[in-house]
């Protein structure tokens, strides 16, 4: 089984696909900045660390790109917090 993180630019949303469901995490880019307002993660997928997949990777893709992080979505914004090699993308 391979899930991957993917940017579907075209719906300003990153996409993790598991058991045919796709959690998504919205974004906004300005500049050099990505702001996350808002994840779902349907609810057959909860509670199995599908969000904390799709976030990382989605963070992993700001940091790639040289991007700052505004998290606006309460569980991105824990998530940050709890992993600290995430922090020095705060914007």
């Amino acid at each position: 089984m391979t899930e991957e993180v993917r940017d579907n630019a075209a719906n300003s949303r990153y996409e993790l696909e598991v058991e045919g469901k796709t959690a998504i995490a919205d974004y906004r880019l300005s500049g050099g900045t990505i702001t996350i307002p808002h994840t779902f993660v349907p609810e057959a997928l909860r509670n199995r660390g599908v969000a904390s997949r799709l976030v990382r990777g989605a963070l992993a893709d700001a940091r790639a790109r040289g991007l700052k992080v505004v998290p606006q979505c309460p569980f991105v914004a824990a998530y940050i917090r709890r992993h600290r090699e995430f922090q020095d993308l705060l914007g």
